[in-house]
């Protein structure tokens, strides 16, 4: 094993469960913010209280729908999740390098330092879920205007619980890399593989997960979603939909 690679595994873990842990007291503080009781919030969203309650207080995950539909009511994108500051953008790695390249005697230039541009694998910002899936976060900083994220859905995992389908602002393109993806958008089903990619309105009803015996990995990028301010579960959309169309 290259030398620093447990110190920089054992870095991001810690890092990661820094951001996990404080999700919950962050979107709590953003309720209060706006005067928003638990119980208010709770019965906007047509969920307990309670599930709330524990999310904020750490001991229990949200799923996709919920998390969605959380941010969304408090209008809060999810890159102030990953970032760690309430509201501000993520800070640069500082680096001793210089921003600018400079020439090298050779004629070569030395590598830009990766803080402002580059998002290096082992240091993503990442969300575990309840429903059997990861978010990380593939830019550097917080980005105002889109969600540029690597997906990974466990075996049975799935980005909506049962029959609550999920909707929100904005448009999402995705691109399945491993495994087998179900998406469902409205009354039609699609079946993606490796190399296969989707796009679709995000305000209509849809759901994702897993077919098979393999998780699935993926990149997915959301734009426009930052803007929508309403509850997205939706609890019986999806009893009258049947999808008539598997793709």
């Amino acid at each position: 094993m290259p030398a620093g690679s447990r110190p920089e595994a054992r870095k991001a873990r810690e890092r990661k469960r820094a951001i996990e842990n404080d999700i919950g007291p962050r979107l709590r503080r953003h309720r209060e913010a706006r005067q928003l009781s638990l119980r208010e919030l709770a019965r906007r969203l047509e969920i307990s209280p309670s599930a709330i309650s524990q999310f904020e207080t750490g001991k229990s995950r949200l799923s996709v729908s919920t998390l969605y539909a959380i941010v969304s009511e408090l209008g809060i994108s999810l890159d102030e999740l990953f970032s760690g500051i309430d509201g501000e953008v993520e800070p640069a790695q500082p680096s001793a390098t210089p921003a600018v390249p400079r020439a090298r005697a050779s004629g070569t230039q030395e590598p830009a330092p990766a803080g402002r541009h580059v998002q290096r694998a082992g240091r993503r910002q990442t969300i575990d879920l309840e429903t059997g899936v990861r978010w990380e976060r593939l830019t550097p900083q917080a980005d105002p205007e889109a969600d540029f994220l690597y997906v990974v859905y466990d075996v049975g995992g799935a980005s909506c619980q049962g029959d609550r389908f999920i909707r929100h602002s904005g448009r999402e393109y995705g691109l399945v890399l491993s495994g087998t993806l179900e998406v469902t958008v409205g009354f039609d089903t699609y079946e993606l593989g490796p190399g296969d990619s989707i796009c679709f309105d995000s305000t209509v009803p849809h759901c994702l997960r897993t077919v098979g015996t393999k998780p699935v990995q993926g990149v997915w990028f959301v734009v426009g979603r930052q803007n929508d301010r309403r509850a997205v579960a939706l609890e019986g959309d999806a009893e009258d939909m049947t999808p008539h169309q598997v793709a």
